[in-house]
């Protein structure tokens, strides 16, 4: 998949090698899109991955997500009665 505007499945591919390995990523992203054109075929519906927002995040959204993620950290800390600064 060497489309530059799209690139869910070769951002995956890179996730999936550095835990796994290359031939691993392979194969798992194989089976992603197997399984993709299955589910299209047979429901009807169009390709529409649940995860998408997370590659096609802009910049700013993703540091308001962290942003909103660590103020949720620091008030799990607080409510356990641990002193976070």
């Amino acid at each position: 998949m060497k489309d530059k505007l799209n690139p869910y499945y070769a951002l995956k591919y890179e996730r999936i090698a550095k835990r796994r390995g290359k031939k691993r990523a392979i194969i798992a992203i194989a089976r992603m899109i197997l399984t993709a054109i299955f589910s299209m075929l047979s429901t009807g519906e169009i390709w529409n991955p649940v995860d998408l927002f997370k590659v096609d995040m802009p910049e700013h959204l993703k540091q308001q997500q962290l942003q909103k993620a660590v103020k949720q950290a620091v008030r799990f800390l607080e409510a356990q009665g641990l002193k976070v600064s």
